[in-house]
């Protein structure tokens, strides 16, 4: 079967072949026509622009992050008097005086404490709360955001509510504990108690964070699994540890990254309103003994390593929970 062409010509085709060629030309010119405005509009021919407009950016971040950066690590192998007036090169002194001194290894061991407790406990209660939070109850309206205020809270504040709380003379928890068992602890003088009371501080001071991200990830679980797994006859204990936990490893294992790097380095503020790292060093952990050597004994050669060996600490664990917590993470 042969097909004509049409022989009209300045004027409106008139078979329907015609008609339907000329429309799809229009489109086709349309698109090129569209196409070669877009390619035009995107070419962008200065090379020194970008720069100069980045220019102010990199300007603060080299002075505020990379040039203090480089003089911490410059300044580790110094020994430095106060204020900087007098500077002796020494080598790796510092790293020797610190391993070799007794209370940075006691530091040492008790940050290691204080960050495993606030990683543990806060992933856990937090998760258990997250999980209780994301059901449809009376009143959720009013649980969540009351669950996650305390983040919002700065750290001299939340010391100073817990320092209110646990005063061993006029604090609510030494009135309740005088009602019942008519003791009077001195939570914060007292080294195995204070160390207990920061730690559930800390942990509770980052609570709302992890509570939103977790309450994040259970939402986004698709509740048709779920069903089917109920389905198949797995009770909700099943459930939870075989289809929605492993859903929310990645999420997971951000949050303990994250409260990793809080615990290090975020409880300085908590720690130095409540108990100045005392009682007898007990909860003098590696950040806030990096603040004593720097502005209390002026010791600037000696904190600049205490900082260099703090961040090489964080780097090691997080490496470490890489190669290890990283591999069950499933991504959807």
């Amino acid at each position: 079967m042969t097909i004509r062409r049409c022989e009209s010509q300045g004027r409106e085709p008139a078979c329907f072949f015609c008609r339907r060629l000329s429309v799809m030309r229009g489109f086709s010119y349309a698109n090129r026509s569209r196409k070669s405005t877009m390619e035009s509009r995107s070419t962008f021919n200065n090379k020194v622009l970008p720069y100069i407009l980045l220019a102010p950016s990199l300007i603060i971040i080299a002075y505020f992050l990379f040039y203090p950066t480089y003089e911490t690590f410059r300044l580790s192998f110094y020994r430095l008097g106060p204020f900087g007036i007098r500077k002796i090169f020494i080598r790796f002194d510092n790293f020797i005086d610190l391993f070799t001194s007794a209370d940075y290894l006691h530091s040492f061991k008790i940050s290691f404490i204080f960050s495993f407790s606030v990683v543990a406990f806060g992933l856990a209660v937090s998760l258990g709360l997250a999980v209780l939070i994301n059901k449809k109850i009376r009143g959720i309206n009013f649980y969540r955001p009351a669950l996650i205020w305390p983040y919002a809270l700065s750290p001299a504040i939340a010391g100073a509510l817990w320092v209110f709380l646990f005063d061993s003379s006029a604090g609510y928890v030494n009135y309740f504990f005088s009602l019942l068992f008519d003791v009077k602890p001195k939570w914060l003088t007292t080294g195995s108690l204070a160390i207990v009371v920061v730690t559930a501080a800390a942990t509770w001071k980052n609570l709302g964070y992890n509570i939103i991200l977790f309450l994040a990830g259970l939402q986004n679980v698709p509740e048709d699994v779920r069903e089917a797994a109920g389905i198949d006859g797995a009770n909700r204990f099943q459930v939870f540890w075989r289809i929605t936990f492993p859903l929310l490893s990645p999420m997971t294992f951000f949050l303990l990254i994250m409260n990793l790097i809080y615990s290090y380095f975020g409880s300085f503020g908590l720690i130095h309103v409540m108990t100045e790292g005392g009682p007898a060093n007990a909860t003098n952990i590696l950040i806030y003994d990096l603040y004593k050597e720097a502005f209390i004994n002026h010791t600037a050669g000696l904190a600049s390593a205490e900082s260099i060996i703090l961040f090489a600490v964080v780097v090691v664990l997080t490496f470490i929970q890489f190669r290890t917590s990283g591999r069950g993470v499933h991504y959807q």
